[in-house]
């Protein structure tokens, strides 16, 4: 790839000088009788801004002067572009509310709509405003053709690292090892331990080091993480605290409360809390968080991370560690372990010289090295890494930039598109955590895409936009959850600096000087958001984002004022976001004067109806509405939405869809779509939505006519489908013909990854579920298929990981036609769960040479209380199996067979539940080597426990007939023991209580009656102990 710098504003020029060549604008003129010669003098002087932009971008750092210069022209150009959106969008009302397409012609033909009065002078004053900035570039020195806060509400970090990609830090763990084991550390009972740096510098990484070592894990009964951040609150950092020690939310917001039971929690425990990225210069609120610390034991420590050397000696109680900067060499490393594929440099020996020279100017940042990595990876040019050495960007002084040069670097060779797409999500504090999906929609709403490249898969090219910028190190996975992305610390600092004047993460104390200019903003949500809060914001006329970021967890509530009085004011809206507000139950009619909005989010709210004047949001591609569980029906006139791409109405209670659903044929996302009995809202309306992919919910498939009708959905040309569902309602199903023949005409296409039935009333399936050609279905549920008394040969899905089926009341027997032919069944089959099979009564092997399924990890088998003999007796992979409600299942005295349990191959099997019933026969696998979790509950016959050698967690649940542990007693890995309704039970003797000395949960309950006392001390380890209903004394 070559490294070409394009300026952040060429993109936005560009597309505006396509809209005004464009036919349809050059026409629109004509017909209204504009001066069309202004428009072409606008697109020269367009032109000729553009061709210094990529000078300009980079002398703003060095000259305020091009700074300020940038700032107007960016003003300017949003302006135009409003202008433009603004004649686009009446263009689009006359197109949609005409009844014949003479009516359109018509209006395009005369001049008497009183919208385009005066807009030779709004278009006048906009060239005249722009022709001022043209003049100015002379005399600022641009040259053509040069190539070139806190509102954080941060999501707590893990304590997870990849420490393979740490480098030069093994002597900052070794010296603070030494002070986490030592119990010299301090004269304190409780130590806190700080790591003080820059931003960037690995302070994080450091503690995450020492979190993870085996010693430290070994050495504290407590360890607990927690992201504090500058947005610092004593109530929230003590109940992440609390929480995570206890393994229990807390609703209770009482300070005094929950210090109280933090301290009770902690109490003469060995505890190490991480509190990461500590702010906070207040000595009485950093007094007020440590005091429940004092009912930890002697030797506990509290790690504090922070950028700050005041905070550090506020709370420090041993000598402030000072982490210093990398070394080139280690720089190298980490940067040459991102760049080069396996991280190995050995095999582009020319590009080491100047490599090593990029790794110097990073400072000794890892962020830097790892940022820069990404942006050379697999890119062996020569010439292209000595461009970047010599880049003068590098050399800013740091009150130019108030991030290093070399993310700035990073930035200045990005694609024009993707600067614009990076600096938008400045908006989000730091720490937030966001997911692809969400920010593509944004993105698309913005016009940050261009439109004209490709209007049909525009969200497939913002998805490799997001994926160019995550392979780039701006954006990086979470480590809380797998579908989450954040920005790191100095990458949103890069973030802000680059788009401060028209993105604001809004915290109210702006002037009016900021605001004015302000484009997107963001605000944190609280609890209540009064009408006082919002007041500076009537002064913003161009608002194009309004972004409530919410709380974790809760319902806010908004002043109807800002809905009634504040939003109709924001004409320019884009970006509307409500969700999570439950007092909105409905929206102003004045909704309807935000012609330019893009993006609606009414999720979570108590929203009742939509006004009508929504549907005259022509421009409108995003309406979401998930979770609104008051809305029961949707406006008559969304037909009108043409530009509507996505439409999400999951977890609401639509009875029956719009009629005449199929004109909105830009659809791509519909979640839902409830099939109903009126002409017009037939499973047909899906026909000609050619575009529709993602998920797509069918409900209420008993109102479909037949056959025939569901042929028209055309669901098997539907290739962007990727998860449906076919359900029927909850009456009891039609189990004809007719209504197989409607599931065989609902065929998917060939690249669906997850599908569910549910209520389907047939007898048999239609030959396309089993079939191999469906080669990328991975999920697959079948619920409620209460008159089928086979399943089809699922065995033959080649990629097929999961498979659940529930409540099918009149299969006996699962036999061959399970496995299918001529391929091995289940070759990719990793989770296979029955719940409430009430008849099922034998599960046939398939009779093929192997096992039936080679990779088979969970096993889970609840209420299918007439299924006997034996389960599959070749599972080499399966690591958990729980059988729940299956009483008569391995019992001997049922079937005819004595050897079953014995056969049985499980040998990788950790994890075993069995409850209810006798099931003597799977005792065997308690013999399982690897087995680490057992639990037992309600079984009848079981007596003694055979030796288990490896078990970590032991749970026995009314087990009346139980007497005895194993002879050689519990094995010392033990680490939970939960015993409950084991009455005759005898408790282990005191020496082999002595060797459970892992033992940290003992929980006994209504159990061993026999047992009179022990003693607490013998184990070493323990944190939690509850006892109930026993007559034993301590």
């Amino acid at each position: 790839m070559a490294l070409v710098g394009e300026a952040f504003l060429s993109a936005s020029v560009e597309v505006l000088c396509e809209k005004i060549s464009s036919r349809e604008f050059r026409d629109l003129f004509r017909g209204k009788k504009l001066d069309e010669s202004l428009v072409k003098k606008l697109k020269i002087t367009l032109l000729s801004l553009n061709a210094v932009l990529n000078d300009a971008e980079e002398k703003q750092f060095t000259n305020i002067y091009v700074k300020e210069w940038l700032d107007e022209l960016q003003d300017a150009v949003f302006d135009a572009d409003d202008l433009l959106d603004e004649i686009n969008a009446e263009v689009l009302r006359c197109k949609v509310e005409a009844d014949v397409k003479t009516q359109v012609l018509n209006f395009l033909s005369t001049s008497l709509n009183p919208f385009y009065q005066g807009m030779n002078g709004r278009i006048k004053e906009l060239f005249d405003r722009l022709e001022h900035l043209a003049k100015q570039k002379d005399v600022l020195g641009l040259r053509e053709g040069v190539v070139g806060g806190k509102i954080s509400r941060r999501t707590p970090t893990t304590s997870l690292v990849d420490e393979s990609c740490v480098y030069g830090r093994d002597g900052d763990k070794e010296k603070l090892m030494n002070l986490l084991l030592s119990d010299e550390a301090s004269n304190k009972d409780v130590s806190v331990i700080t790591i003080v740096g820059m931003g960037g510098v690995g302070k994080t990484t450091l503690a995450q080091l020492l979190y993870n070592d085996d010693k430290v894990k070994e050495h504290f009964n407590l360890r607990t993480w927690a992201y504090v951040s500058e947005d610092f609150d004593v109530t929230r950092v003590t109940k992440t605290l609390l929480e995570s020690v206890s393994s229990k939310a807390y609703d209770n917001k009482d300070l005094s409360c929950l210090q109280v039971e933090l301290g009770q929690q902690i109490k003469g425990k060995k505890f190490l809390f991480v509190l990461d990225d500590l702010w906070n210069e207040n000595y009485g609120d950093l007094s007020l968080l440590q005091r429940p610390f004092a009912s930890g034991a002697r030797g506990s420590r509290v790690i504090v991370t922070t950028r700050n050397k005041s905070v550090a000696s506020l709370v420090r109680t041993v000598p402030i560690h000072y982490l210093e900067q990398l070394s080139d060499e280690d720089c190298w490393l980490l940067l040459s372990k991102h760049a080069f594929e396996n991280g190995n440099s050995s095999a582009h020996l020319e590009l080491e010289e100047v490599g090593k020279k990029i790794a110097s100017k990073c400072n000794g940042l890892p962020l830097a090295a790892e940022t820069l990595g990404g942006l050379l990876r697999f890119d062996t040019n020569y010439e292209e890494w000595n461009s970047i050495l010599n880049s003068n960007i590098w050399e800013l002084p740091p009150e130019k930039c108030n991030t290093m040069p070399a993310l700035r670097l990073s930035y200045h060779y990005l694609p024009t598109h993707l600067k614009q797409c990076f600096a938008y999500c400045s908006i989000f504090p730091k720490g937030y955590e966001f997911q692809k999906e969400d920010i593509v929609l944004l993105w698309v709403a913005e016009s940050l895409i261009p439109q004209a490249e490709s209007e049909k898969r525009m969200e497939e090219l913002t998805k490799k936009y997001f994926d160019d910028l995550l392979s780039q190190s701006f954006f990086q996975r979470s480590r809380t959850f797998k579908s989450h992305f954040t920005m790191h610390d100095l990458i949103n600092d890069l973030a802000m600096s680059l788009s401060k004047e028209s993105c604001l993460r809004w915290e109210g104390g702006e002037s009016h000087e900021v605001l004015k200019r302000v484009r997107h903003l963001s605000y944190a949500s609280g609890q209540f958001d009064c009408a006082v809060k919002f007041e500076p914001l009537y002064e913003v006329k161009h608002l194009r984002t309004f972004l409530p970021l919410g709380r974790e967890r809760g319902t806010d509530y908004i002043s109807k004022k800002v809905l009634h009085e504040l939003l109709p004011n924001l004409t320019c809206l884009r970006v509307l976001k409500l969700s999570n507000y439950g007092n909105i139950v409905e929206l102003p009619n004045s909704i309807g004067n935000l012609i330019h909005l893009r993006h609606l989010d009414l999720s979570n709210t108590a929203i009742k109806r939509l006004p009508a004047t929504i549907c005259t949001l022509y421009s409108l591609q995003t309406l979401l509405l998930v979770g609104c569980e008051s809305l029961f029906e949707l406006p008559a006139d969304m037909r009108k939405l043409i530009n509507l791409r996505h439409l999400d109405c999951s977890g609401t209670q639509i009875e029956e869809m719009l009629v005449k659903m199929s004109r909105l044929k830009s659809l791509r996302t519909l979640t839902t779509f409830v099939v109903g009995k009126s002409t017009g809202s037939t499973i047909g309306e899906l026909g000609e939505l050619s575009h529709l992919g993602g998920k797509l919910s069918n409900l209420k498939l008993d109102n479909v006519v037949d056959g025939s009708d569901a042929l028209q959905a055309n669901l098997k040309n539907k290739q962007d489908l990727k998860d449906l569902e076919l359900a029927w309602g909850s009456k009891d199903a039609d189990h004809s013909e007719k209504v197989r023949d409607v599931l065989d005409k609902l065929q998917p296409g060939m690249n669906l990854e997850k599908l569910t039935i549910k209520r389907y009333g047939g007898t048999s399936f239609p030959n396309w579920l089993g079939d191999s050609a469906l080669n990328k279905i991975k999920v697959l549920r079948l619920e409620g298929c209460r008159y089928c008394f086979e399943l089809p040969p699922l065995g033959q899905l080649p990629s097929l990981k999961e498979l659940n089926i529930c409540r099918m009341e009149f299969l006996r027997t699962l036999g061959p036609e399970f496995y299918g032919q001529p391929f091995q069944p289940f070759q990719s089959l990793e989770m296979l769960e029955f719940r409430e099979m009430a008849e099922w009564e034998e599960w046939v092997p398939s009779g093929s040479e192997g096992p039936n399924f080679p990779r088979l990890r969970r096993l889970i088998l609840s209420r299918c209380p007439k299924l006997r003999g034996s389960l599959p007796c070749d599972l080499p992979c399966l690591k958990k199996l729980s059988v729940k409600g299956c009483r008569v299942l391995h019992d001997q005295r049922v079937t005819a067979t004595t050897s079953t349990s014995t056969s049985l191959n499980y040998n990788c099997l950790e994890e075993l539940e069995i409850e209810d019933g006798c099931q003597t026969g799977l005792l065997s696998l308690l013999e399982t080597k690897l087995l680490s979790l057992l639990y037992v509950g309600r079984c009848n016959d079981i007596q003694c426990l055979p030796n288990i050698n490896r078990l970590q967690s032991l749970t026995l649940w009314r087990c009346p007939t139980l007497l005895s542990f194993p002879e050689d007693g519990l094995p010392t890995s033990l680490t939970s023991l939960k015993i409950n309704s084991c009455w005759r039970l005898e408790f282990l003797p005191h020496e082999m209580l002595a060797q459970l000395t892992s033992l940290r949960y003992l929980s006994l309950e209504n159990s061993c009656d026999s047992m009179r006392s022990f003693p607490l001390g013998i184990f070493p380890k323990l944190t939690t102990l509850i006892i109930r209903n026993c007559d034993f004394q301590l």
